[in-house]
């Protein structure tokens, strides 16, 4: 077998890979806000011979980063080998701010950097070092194929450049020889063993469940039970809202940050969780948004995308996507902020006990089991002709101690999701240090008004915080 030489992506991380367009960048980031000094060199500026020097020592701990995208023979199936040609200058990239060095323009530098897709040539991957930030502050954006990362491991890349001392030493890099690339024949011949293989294992599967026939019965009820709830999350399709619409290129990027303790507090008060907190931000939110627009509100179907972690022991490391998610309806026609929480925080519960996640990531397993990526790259691409959501967001919990880059201290960091076809605004948050970061990402040309959204986030929170306190 040849498999020694390559790795294949399995089917959610290769969905990513083939549904991935002109318009519709898959990648994701994150923008880490650090300490510039420790960074600097005698003359001033960040010191980007050690910085490369840093970054190719922590590279073992990501095997993806050096590998680049091939496809198989026959099914034309995505596969990782090694780069050859491996160039980590390439990847490793110093910019500055023009003076005053301001957030905005911070902001509309890294649209600019979000706009480019990825060279499918190289490892799908960039760092970028942003100097010139206001206050002897420089800017890190990492930005990662969704098919190396997910919105949980998305942040892999700052997670390995960073540490919880600041320490500013940097270890030897281990010596990395790359592995010869497959031949067309031999990959072809895996292919073939691998369909052949497939009649085998199933009759595997049938014998171990006929061993076992009162667990097997259970099991495939449960199963079928996921797989339906999964389905029905799907019939009904949400309402049209103006940034359900193709997508350019184009990206803007706006933020905010907001008190962990206060999201915390409202959590208390009102019994519910930090995920339903920032549900009822974003539905509160969206309605100013909406009703800013001239976007009749009564009656509207809202639906978003959350993410769910499945990952389990070791699959926690091993880089590729293990995410299914939930279809959540946001009450955005409800002006009142604490019965707005409680129909966000019905909906979670209503969630968290049915098996819709769980049926989602069942058929992406049949999909791995059956060496078949037909069924979540059709689901994608179907979803793209009628969409079933309005938009994702994503909250992911941080580290809450201090992190350093090389000594360098991080002050904020901001994740950011990719859009997809009809999808022209995400949410992303991620807590860290005692607070909750906020990114939007929008069209360039569908959502001009970025920064109004993000400001209704921030007014969307205090509404509910100041109502959560009266009760």
């Amino acid at each position: 077998m040849a498999d020694r030489n390559y790795d294949r992506l399995n089917a959610q991380d290769s969905s990513f890979v083939l549904c991935e367009g002109p318009g519709a960048h898959m990648h994701v980031s994150v923008l880490a806000v650090v300490e510039a000094a420790s960074l600097r060199e005698p003359g001033g500026g960040l010191d980007i011979e050690r910085l490369h020097e840093y970054v190719e020592s922590r590279l073992h701990l990501l095997t993806r980063y050096r590998k680049r995208l091939e496809f198989t023979p026959l099914q034309r199936h995505p596969i990782w080998v090694d780069d050859s040609h491996f160039n980590l200058r390439y990847h490793v990239r110093l910019t500055a701010l023009p003076g005053p060095g301001s957030e905005d323009q911070l902001k509309e530098l890294t649209g600019r950097i979000l706009s480019q897709q990825l060279d499918r040539d190289k490892p799908l991957w960039e760092i970028w070092f942003i100097d010139g930030l206001k206050g002897d502050r420089c800017a890190v954006l990492s930005k990662v194929h969704h098919s190396m990362a997910d919105g949980i491991t998305g942040t892999s890349l700052m997670t390995a450049l960073l540490s919880i001392t600041p320490d500013e030493r940097i270890e030897p890099a281990p010596d990395w020889v790359p592995m010869p690339l497959p031949s067309k024949l031999e990959l072809a011949i895996d292919e073939i063993e691998r369909a052949a293989g497939l009649p085998f294992a199933t009759l595997r599967v049938m014998r171990d469940a006929l061993r076992r026939p009162r667990q097997t019965s259970v099991e495939v009820a449960e199963s079928a039970q996921a797989l339906w709830q999964a389905f029905a999350a799907g019939l009904r399709a949400p309402s049209k809202t103006p940034f359900n619409q193709p997508i350019s290129t184009h990206r803007r990027i706006d933020w905010c940050a907001l008190d962990l303790a206060a999201i915390k507090d409202v959590k208390k008060h009102l019994d519910g969780s930090v995920n339903d907190v920032i549900l009822s931000i974003v539905s509160g939110a969206m309605n100013r948004f909406l009703t800013r627009r001239h976007v009749a509100l009564d009656g509207l179907e809202f639906r978003v995308v959350v993410p769910v972690n499945m990952r389990q022991g070791k699959q926690e490391h091993d880089g590729a996507n293990h995410v299914s998610a939930w279809l959540v309806r946001l009450p955005v026609a409800e002006r009142d902020p604490i019965a707005r929480f409680a129909a966000v925080k019905a909906e979670t519960r209503r969630l968290r006990k049915s098996k819709a996640a769980q049926g989602i990531d069942l058929l992406l397993r049949f999909a791995d089991w059956s060496g078949t990526d037909l069924l979540p790259t059709s689901a994608m691409r179907l979803a793209s002709i009628a969409p079933v959501y309005n938009m994702i967001v994503s909250n992911v919990p941080g580290p809450q101690m201090p992190l350093y880059l090389l000594g360098a201290k991080l002050h904020a960091v901001y994740p950011q999701i990719p859009l997809f076809p009809n999808q022209a605004l995400g949410i992303a948050a991620m807590s860290y240090c005692g607070k909750v970061y906020f990114e939007a990402i929008g069209d360039w040309d569908l959502v001009p008004d970025l920064r109004v959204f993000v400001r209704a986030i921030r007014r969307s929170f205090d509404e509910l915080k100041t109502a959560a306190e009266a009760g």
